[in-house]
């Protein structure tokens, strides 16, 4: 392969390459918990893939291969956060029900102090 053949080659897959860096930068957002930076990326995600062409080349498999993979292990991180968030929501609920029946019991105190 000559020397201009292989550039060619590899201008080709760049931008797969970036496609697996945004795959990694997302997966170590949401292995953070950084869900607004990670929502952040969405446009970018635009542009990366607004001009791919139909068919990627050959050469490209291996790193999409890789990307897709990446995606799904963002996938489960974000399940995860889901599940950390709905099970924090659940206990802050039954914290607050405990507190207020607790509350029901304590004899009511004025709200305004008359002896100022």
């Amino acid at each position: 392969m000559s020397a201009p053949d292989l550039e060619a080659a590899r201008a080709a897959i760049e931008p797969y390459r970036a496609i697996l860096a945004h795959a990694e930068l997302e997966l170590e957002l949401a292995g953070r918990g950084e869900v607004q930076a990670l929502s952040a990326l969405s446009k970018r995600w635009e542009v990366l893939i607004r001009e791919l062409p139909d068919k990627p080349p050959a050469a490209a498999a291996a790193l999409l291969q890789r990307a897709n993979l990446i995606h799904e292990r963002t996938r489960v991180e974000l399940l995860r956060l889901r599940e950390d968030l709905l099970s924090e929501i659940s206990t802050t609920s039954r914290a607050r029900r405990t507190a207020e029946g607790y509350a029901g019991q304590l004899p009511r105190r004025p709200r305004l102090d008359r002896t100022a």
